[in-house]
């Protein structure tokens, strides 16, 4: 055997959406600040996401954290989310895979019963408070970027819905967020599959005339997702990201989550000091704090405090050969879709 490179990954879930955290094998990505590091990925050199992301060393659903020196000196580690589509500035899931695998690998010590660790970045820092017992995290908290709207109640025309009411927001990614009974639908498993397809061909629809362009960041302009929501009977806020090239998030969604508390904000429905549970397509669980109103650029921001739990499910090695002849992957749309 013989691999012109070697990489390592610790395997997580947060509830239930797949994160695999590289921590061997990619020592630095070329840039001064996260954000150009992101740029250099989706513009420059998209080799390393394509080998991790495609057929036949990864599948569909989920994510890989990919870590590098933080740029700035408050943070102890910088991050970068790798998905099928592109890489992504943040994901609140992804975030907390990190930090779990990070303190119960002993990379950062664990300090009981708190453990703070800071990640940069490109859409800013994020203060990760890790409840830890016995050597294990029961529980991350994110101090998530500020989130902010953009366009309230927008209206695009589609040829299978008519027309169809989101709102733009930003999480730590561009979201418009939609209600699902404009679909038909509703957030349920047996649901996913058209979820997905339809969640994915609105996003582009979108995309076509939406630049959702950064008020200070260019490096994170853009539409990333379509998230669908409803309200349970219970108050929590039901959740279905979908992602390209067609699948549904598992998980309650940070990014997402953090984005709608500023809809509900601006529209007089949540103030500091809140809560609202987020739950996603399979049940499983976030709590979403509104902490604090800032300012990005021109718009009012909020601040809030996303939590859930992870958990490591195994170890991975990843190699490629020299001779492999899909050393970018491939894809196939039986399983991957779009």
């Amino acid at each position: 055997m013989r691999w012109c490179r070697t990489l390592q990954t610790v395997d997580v879930h947060c509830a239930g959406e797949i994160g695999r955290v590289v921590t061997g094998g990619v020592l630095d990505i070329p840039g001064a600040t996260m954000a150009d590091k992101l740029d250099h990925l989706n513009t420059v050199d998209d080799s390393l996401r394509q080998l991790l992301c495609s057929e036949p060393r990864s599948a569909p659903a989920g994510s890989f954290c990919l870590l590098v020196p933080a740029c700035d000196p408050a943070a102890a580690v910088g991050l970068i989310v790798l998905q099928p589509d592109q890489a992504h500035a943040m994901s609140g899931s992804n975030a907390m895979c990190t930090v779990t695998a990070l303190l119960e690998t002993g990379a950062i010590p664990m300090t009981e019963p708190e453990t703070i660790v800071t990640l940069d970045t490109a859409a800013g820092l994020v203060r990760a408070r890790a409840s830890c017992i016995d050597g294990r995290v029961k529980g991350v908290s994110l101090d998530m970027p500020p989130s902010f709207v953009t366009k309230k109640d927008s209206v695009i025309a589609t040829p299978n819905w008519g027309k169809i009411r989101y709102d733009l927001c930003f999480g730590g990614v561009f979201y418009a967020l939609v209600d699902v009974d404009q679909i038909g639908l509703s957030i349920t498993p047996d649901h996913s599959r058209d979820l997905a397809t339809h969640g994915v061909a609105l996003r582009n629809m979108i995309a076509e005339t939406e630049k959702a362009p950064h008020p200070v960041t260019p490096a994170l302009n853009g539409l990333a997702y379509v998230m669908f929501r409803s309200i349970e009977p219970d108050g929590a806020v039901r959740t279905c990201t979908t992602l390209r090239p067609g699948r549904v998030d598992r998980s309650p969604c940070g990014t997402g989550s953090n984005a709608n508390m500023a809809v509900r904000y601006a529209a007089g429905l949540a103030m500091p000091g809140d809560i609202v549970v987020s739950r996603s397509i399979i049940g499983s669980e976030f709590a979403t704090e509104l902490l604090d109103i800032t300012n990005v650029g021109t718009y009012q921001a909020t601040q809030t405090r996303v939590s859930g739990r992870c958990w490591i499910y195994g170890f991975s090695q990843l190699g490629l050969d020299p001779s492999d002849p899909f050393p970018r992957g491939f894809r196939l749309s039986d399983t991957w879709g779009g």
